[in-house]
């Protein structure tokens, strides 16, 4: 018998607050459009037979069959999903993860938004002179 352990416990998914699946709305607004076909299909697969906790323990060779997905592909879909903050893997564990912190995502676009600001007004105040 596997012996089931949390890998990141301040990150164990809760039903959202919005909607009524498992899978977060902001899942298919914010992260879907910038994922691949085989990570989308990934997620949606491991959301729905994770526990309580988010936690699964398929074995990859498994999972590539039952995604009908090349275990390269696999693979590759599933680092993707960890380099968005999706996922926690560590063999034989992989951890469905509550959806990152929204204000880290809007932090980095207003800064970005401030930066194109500040720009156009030098170039702006650049062209009176």
């Amino acid at each position: 018998m596997i012996h089931k352990r949390v890998l990141v416990n301040d990150r164990v998914r809760q039903p959202p607050v919005h909607g009524f699946s498992w899978v977060d709305r902001r899942f298919v607004h914010d992260f879907a459009p910038q994922l691949s076909q085989e990570a989308i299909l990934l997620y949606f697969f491991l959301a729905s037979v994770s526990d309580k906790h988010g936690l699964s323990y398929y074995r990859d060779d498994s999972l590539a069959t039952r995604l009908r997905m090349r275990l390269a592909d696999l693979l590759e879909a599933r680092d993707e999903l960890i380099r968005h903050d999706l996922l926690a893997y560590e063999s034989p564990f992989t951890q469905v993860l509550s959806m990152p912190q929204a204000r880290r995502r809007q932090q980095a676009g207003l800064h970005a938004m401030g930066e194109l600001f500040r720009s156009a007004s030098s170039t702006q105040n650049r062209d009176r002179e």
